[in-house]
């Protein structure tokens, strides 16, 4: 079994104000310095909040992350914001495709395909978001559009490529709602991913990219979800805005990697 070193990811979303960002990232490098060489942890402020929460990062082996980023290089794009932009202020991570950017900024599967590959070749690492809609699931459909979301995200990204890319299964229905996703459900969507991966790019690459699960994880449910083999982290959203919830979510995810195990009632794969 290939031990993947966990990944977990803040996105504090349009929360905090520069004073609560500089203090919640100061709490977290504090209490994760004894972590980050069994977990790679990565915060995402609100873009005004990146060189400050960059300077309270800086020297902590924690990873910078913005909520998303320009498809183009520059040019007269009104409230976009480059890659290089990013890099310019500490950010080597940027999240893509996130629910919240599909439904309210009506993002496209090509415009997000356009996005990561802007993002992968100014050497920025992507959280490439995808999941279903609870219609879309009621419907049958689940897997199927995680699928499809998957391969046009992916699309003309070389394989040398994949080493900077995380993707993080996030179940819309899930997300800010209090609703989780079953252990044994987001595993069998994790199964799926990977097995997709095998077939677009091959076996070895599918095993080494890391596969998270973001979708109303905390740390009352953190511990069964990171259990499970084939989940390697978390994309968190409500409860990274409290440090020690946060650091907890992280403090298993380290603890718990090299252990997993298949959830009861998920198919072997």
């Amino acid at each position: 079994m290939t031990t993947r070193m966990p990944f977990v990811g803040g996105n504090w979303k349009m929360n905090t104000t520069m004073a609560t960002a500089t203090e919640l990232a100061a709490a977290i490098r504090r209490d994760t310095a004894d972590l980050v060489r069994s977990c790679d942890i990565v915060l995402c402020p609100p873009f005004p909040y990146l060189p400050a929460v960059a300077g309270e990062l800086a020297g902590g082996g924690l990873m910078l992350g913005a909520q998303d980023v320009s498809s183009e290089p520059d040019g007269a794009f009104t409230g976009q914001v480059s890659a290089s932009m990013l890099t310019d202020v500490g950010a080597n991570v940027s999240i893509i495709g996130h629910s919240e950017r599909r439904r309210y900024n009506a993002e496209t599967d090509d415009g997000i395909n356009n996005k990561v590959r802007m993002a992968l070749d100014s050497a920025l690492w992507v959280v490439l978001c995808i999941g279903e809609t609870l219609e879309q699931r009621k419907a049958g459909n689940a897997i199927e559009v995680i699928l499809q979301q998957l391969r046009h995200g992916l699309m003309d990204v070389p394989a040398d490529q994949m080493r900077q890319l995380v993707v993080a299964y996030e179940p819309v229905w899930a997300i800010g709602t209090g609703m989780t996703a079953t252990p044994a459900d987001a595993q069998e969507a994790h199964r799926m991913i990977r097995f997709e991966l095998k077939t677009l790019y091959d076996g070895g690459l599918a095993d080494s990219t890391r596969i998270i699960y973001g979708g109303s994880m905390n740390a009352s449910n953190a511990a069964e979800l990171l259990g499970c083999e084939g989940i390697d982290g978390g994309l968190i959203g409500g409860a990274s805005l409290k440090s020690d919830e946060f650091v907890k979510i992280c403090s298993i995810a380290a603890e718990q990697y090299q252990s997993k195990q298949p959830c009861e009632g998920t198919p072997a794969p």
